[in-house]
């Protein structure tokens, strides 16, 4: 399947409607949060990340949870095929509540490194 076929084949439509609750929230940095999850699915797609269709999803929703904490994450989980795995992603990337920027950023690195070493080396098996 060639780009095109699999940007045709990529059903962003209820993530985007989820994602329109950020327009009102602001950002620490400036601008609104909707815009953000928007620049940070272009900069994937920039990057050509067409495979990843649970990444691109995520990215529409990565904030979602930590700005709007009232989102019924259930209903996330119900949308499509791989729902469960782009709610599963937005929840690692979340920070929580009772984390320091520092603390948050330390677990991403982490959980990040592991991820890269059982990709590589296959997960860590025990040996009697």
């Amino acid at each position: 399947m060639n780009d095109t076929e699999k940007l045709t084949n990529l059903v962003l439509a209820p993530y985007i409607l989820k994602a329109t609750a950020l327009i009102g929230v602001s950002r620490r940095v400036g601008g609104n949060q909707f815009r953000h999850a928007f620049a940070t699915l272009g900069i994937l797609l920039d990057y050509k990340f067409f495979d990843d269709s649970v990444l691109l999803k995520a990215a529409l929703l990565h904030d979602l949870l930590e700005d709007l904490p009232e989102t019924q994450v259930d209903e996330i989980r119900w949308i499509d095929h791989e729902s469960r795995q782009v709610v599963e992603l937005v929840l690692e990337v979340t920070r929580q509540k009772e984390e320091t920027k520092q603390q948050y950023l330390k677990g991403c690195f982490f959980r990040f490194k592991e991820s890269t070493a059982t990709e590589m080396c296959g997960p860590h098996q025990q040996s009697d």
